[in-house]
């Protein structure tokens, strides 16, 4: 019923929507249950590709477990009186919100385990305890992280610490910008090849406008936001 725990039975029929090439919503409402509960399911056990009913159930039992040996040991340290259930619900969340928009599974997590830290980072060892992978897993999705602009790091002695900031989205839309502004001139120069008379020249031209226009708008947010948070730090 809607508002209990997912059960194994609920959990095949999600392994089995996802081989179909169901959306999210559909297999929800198949279920009977509500489309984030879904989402943040195949979010925490492996993502749309590599969900598998068997372990998402074995992991749920695992989680419960533990949660009755230490209640707060999955959660960031607070230092306040937020609800912890509510903390990791939101966490969830998060990470859901980032894998439906292309993000590897692990990737998310590890940056959403950074960005709701209380000060923004942790160490690759504290990574590893956080989120019960290998060091080489932490590795894999801080170095694509960093690639991105999402994520710095740090030496400290013989520590490394990744850290995010506030700026983290300015960086990555910059990013994407510049992406953009590519697309559009490698389109245009296609259209020149096979000309803008025939379709595909046409097709090219029209893409190539399209890219210019967005990329053009996206620079001029990027630009907009990075002024309006330098006014916000000099008050």
């Amino acid at each position: 019923m809607p508002g209990d725990r997912l059960t194994a039975e609920d959990r095949r029929r999600i392994a089995e929507g996802l081989a179909a090439g169901l959306a999210y919503a559909e297999i929800a409402r198949r279920l009977g249950r509500s489309r984030s509960t879904v989402t943040r399911e195949i979010a925490r056990n492996g993502g749309a590709h590599d969900y598998r009913a068997a372990r998402a159930q074995h992991a749920t039992n695992w989680r419960a477990r533990r949660r009755k040996r230490a209640p707060h040991a999955d959660v960031p340290h607070t230092t306040d009186n937020r609800d912890v259930r509510t903390v990791r619900e939101f966490e969830e969340q998060f990470i859901a919100m980032m894998i439906e928009g292309g993000m590897a599974p692990m990737t998310a997590r590890v940056f959403a385990a950074l960005f709701l830290s209380e000060g923004g980072s942790l160490t690759a060892t504290e990574l590893v305890r956080q989120l019960h992978v290998s060091p080489a897993t932490i590795s894999n999705a801080t170095k694509w992280l960093e690639q991105r602009g999402m994520i710095a790091r740090e030496r400290e002695a013989r520590r490394v610490r990744y850290l995010v900031d506030v700026d983290v989205w300015y960086r990555t839309w910059a990013a994407s910008a510049r992406s953009i502004a590519i697309w559009a001139d490698t389109a245009r120069h296609g259209a020149g090849i096979f000309g803008t008379d025939t379709p595909t020249g046409d097709r090219l031209r029209t893409t190539s406008q399209f890219f210019a226009l967005l990329g053009h708008d996206m620079g001029q947010a990027a630009e907009h936001w990075r002024q309006a948070l330098s006014m916000q730090r000099q008050r």
